[in-house]
């Protein structure tokens, strides 16, 4: 055993002497007369029990357990008293043993405080991380420490330092492990699942990438476990990838038995679909590699049509450009006027500062309606034709999404969506800490309640995606749902309907256009 420097076992003795007189039952001082006096029944419960509250926030609870409970004991004695109303000096007697005892036990929780200072940080490092999710594990640790807090209390500061690092070392072992439950989780639930199914030989190689990133997210979060947002990066990528395995191998067991024409139709089905949606003619007469050839000259096609757009809005620039050349005309006349008005009588000099505050609106609102202008353009760049409408309303941009789409009667966010609402995120970010309203619209197709509660729902749904993706704090964002109520199109038809189906994302700046000027 390692021997005690002289400065430790002084300490120690001090805190051995100082827990002995503590330990037991401490006596009880009795009220003055003047306490007696000024204090009613509901004064006395409501002042001892705010300081229960008070040492349970502080851990007091669990760093000196068996005080505490007396306290508390004594505490729910003078509360049932003053309920019966019973004489205020009987209230006031337990009152005092409560607050004696929680004096003794606020003595005891400085010692544990020193004896077991690095198992106290664990321990709030574990709850902080989820540690009391993991139940039984966690309750036994908990149990090990209060028996140290116990011991603390009883005199034996030698049996509390003796085990102490042992106990913040399973603290920070279930630390670990929760933080691993809270990322890795579900991925190595997936992984699990799909070699107890035997489904993981239709992928293989899928399965091999997937648990090869489980292992070095593991291994990461093992060196690094307060690396957050790499952490955080690292899992969602994992757990994508044990995703998209088995996607791969439900795809692969399902064309195993496929003969080789039946894979050929898939395949050119799922390149007619592209066409159509692209609005080019059937080409299923053609080998896949032209089919796919048309496909990529489409795209062009589309992407041309966007630059032919960019050039649309350069031209926007410009006349932005020319309306801020008028307001500095403007700006130029105020100031004539304000230097002719220099050194003029009282109501002369007031005019000139009006004048001065009005130049100051202007420029102000000149610069907002600039940068507003700016930050449209650049968000209009983010989106293709199909994936979105951004216009300006007034002082907000909105993101009107056609390119999001639901199960149908569903609210559920699917994955191949998650590209147009990245860059939504990108859009939302791209102004200085906005406000955003998510509104949801269905067409009239199925009853006004039904439609009104789904629309709600899938906003809510990109509301929360948002939200876990760290895109703005939740008191920025917010879901409405209007059901059929704001059509843009006639629900007679699908094209309308469809139109009518839609996510709108409205954007409103903290420093909006025009609010700088009366």
């Amino acid at each position: 055993m390692r021997a005690q420097s002289p400065v430790g076992l002084v300490i120690i003795a001090i805190a051995a002497i100082l827990i002995s007189a503590c330990s037991s039952a401490p006596p009880v001082q009795p009220i003055k007369k003047s306490t007696e006096v000024e204090l009613n029944q509901a004064d006395a419960v409501d002042t001892i029990e705010n300081e229960i509250t008070a040492a349970a926030e502080n851990q007091i609870d669990v760093l000196s357990p068996a005080m505490f409970d007396r306290a508390e004991n004594a505490f729910l004695k003078a509360k049932a008293a003053a309920e019966k109303d019973s004489d205020i000096q009987v209230i006031l007697e337990h009152a005092n043993t409560a607050r004696t005892y929680l004096h003794t036990a606020e003595e005891n929780a400085k010692v544990a405080r020193t004896v077991l200072e690095t198992a106290i940080e664990n321990r709030n490092k574990a709850r902080a991380a989820g540690a009391t999710d993991l139940e039984s594990k966690y309750q036994e640790i908990e149990d090990w420490f209060l028996t140290l807090t116990k011991a603390i209390e009883k005199g034996n500061i030698r049996y509390a330092q003796k085990n102490a690092s042992e106990v913040a070392d399973e603290f920070k072992k279930i630390e670990l492990r929760a933080i691993k439950k809270e990322n890795i989780g579900e991925v190595k639930k997936l992984l699990k699942q799909a070699e107890e199914d035997d489904i993981t030989q239709y992928a293989p190689k899928s399965f091999a990438l997937a648990n090869k990133l489980l292992n070095e997210t593991d291994t990461f979060i093992s060196k690094n476990p307060y690396a957050k947002d790499e952490i955080y990066k690292m899992a969602r990528h994992t757990l994508f990838m044990a995703k998209r395995a088995l996607a791969i191998a439900d795809q692969s067991k399902a064309i195993e038995s496929m003969p080789p024409e039946e894979i050929a139709f898939y395949i050119e089905d799922t390149l007619s679909l592209i066409t159509r949606k692209l609005g080019a003619p059937d080409m299923r007469d053609q080998k896949f590699y032209i089919q796919v050839d048309n496909i990529e000259k489409l795209i062009q096609s589309l992407l041309d049509s966007n630059q032919m757009m960019t050039e649309k809005l350069k031209s926007e620039q410009t006349e932005s450009e020319a309306m801020q050349a008028d307001y500095e005309n403007r700006i130029n006349e105020l100031n004539q006027q304000i230097a002719f008005l220099q050194g003029r009588t009282e109501e002369e000099q007031a005019a000139n500062e009006q004048l001065l505050e009005q130049q100051r609106r202007i420029k102000k609102r000149l610069e907002a309606e600039r940068q507003f202008n700016l930050l449209f353009t650049e968000v209009q760049n983010y989106f293709e034709a199909d994936e979105a409408d951004v216009y300006k309303k007034g002082n907000q941009l909105v993101i009107r999404l056609k390119g999001i789409g639901f199960p149908v009667g569903q609210a559920v966010i699917m994955p191949d969506t998650y590209s147009l609402l990245s860059k939504v995120q990108r859009a939302i970010r791209t102004f200085d800490d906005p406000s955003v309203i998510i509104e949801g619209h269905t067409d009239s197709t199925g009853t006004h309640e039904f439609n009104k509660n789904l629309s709600r729902q899938r906003a809510e749904s990109v509301r929360k995606y948002l939200i876990a993706n760290q895109t703005l704090p939740a008191e920025k964002l917010t879901a409405a749902g209007f059901g059929s109520e704001r059509p843009l199109a006639s629900n007679a038809t699908p094209e309308g309907r469809a139109m009518n189906r839609r996510i709108d994302i409205i954007i409103t700046p903290q420093t909006q256009p025009g609010e700088a000027e009366d």
